[in-house]
């Protein structure tokens, strides 16, 4: 009788996403509170529910809520300047080199990025969950996905694992994402992880090449992970104004 109703509980939870104590006491009459408690207990421990406030839920309910909220994060952050990131993307694209190893940060305009590279043999390593999925649709590339911390923002892995990843990894060419840039204060973004990441994989590189648009000018986010001086290729949207243009002359940056 035991199992019976723990195998019912189970079923409950499971067809319904999510169920409330109060529910299940009213469901089965003949046991105490705390028997249906201990019935949720073994649940949990057997791996098959989450235990919550006043109720459970299930497991498989709470890996797709979270996957879509991982996929509406994202998609808002994918469609914003969607027309600049692609603008980008074709000026980037000849400068990958076949037979090289790159490197291919995360975020939005990197998926842009990769969508036209459809073709080449090199090997990438990528922090950028989505990035390694859509590269893996060719057969002609080898595809290194780093281990690490998810952040739902920008599909990003990173901390101490990506480091040690790549630590012992060469890299060719760098293509890097970032959040803001100014003259001042260089490129810059808002995680810790992902900055100590960025600033490791720019000093490993033979190159850097960062894409980004117009819209990032004259933002700055709390971590500078590298400065004009670091950078080989600036890839943006629209020309860049006197400023910029001079400030990459004299770093010797090339815009594109």
């Amino acid at each position: 009788m035991v199992n019976e109703r723990r195998s019912l509980i189970f079923d409950l939870i499971e067809q319904k996403g999510e169920i409330s104590l109060h529910e299940l006491e009213t469901l089965f009459p003949d046991v105490s509170s705390m028997t249906i408690r201990r019935d949720l207990d073994f649940l949990e421990n057997d791996h098959k529910i989450v235990k919550i406030k006043g109720g459970a839920k299930s497991l498989s309910h709470l890996s797709r809520s979270m996957f879509q909220d991982l996929e509406g994060d994202y998609g808002h952050r994918e469609s914003l300047n969607a027309e600049a990131k692609r603008l980008i993307a074709e000026k980037a694209a000849p400068l990958v080199e076949s037979g090289r190893s790159i490197f291919i940060d995360a975020g939005s305009t990197m998926m842009q990025f990769v969508r036209h590279l459809k073709t080449g043999r090199f090997s990438v390593i990528t922090n950028g969950v989505n990035v390694a999925l859509e590269l893996s649709q060719n057969q002609s590339a080898t595809v290194n996905l780093i281990g690490g911390a998810l952040n739902r923002n920008n599909m990003c892995v990173s901390g101490a694992g990506a480091l040690e990843h790549i630590r012992n990894i060469n890299i060719d060419v760098a293509f890097m994402a970032a959040s803001g840039f100014s003259i001042e204060d260089g490129f810059t973004n808002g995680s810790f992880d992902e900055y100590e990441l960025k600033r490791y994989v720019i000093q490993k590189a033979k190159k850097t090449v960062v894409l980004m648009d117009s819209g990032k000018l004259e933002k700055t986010m709390p971590y500078t992970f590298c400065s004009l001086e670091d950078v080989d290729y600036l890839v943006m949207d629209v020309p860049p104004e006197a400023a910029l243009k001079r400030a990459a002359k004299q770093a010797g940056t090339i815009i594109l």
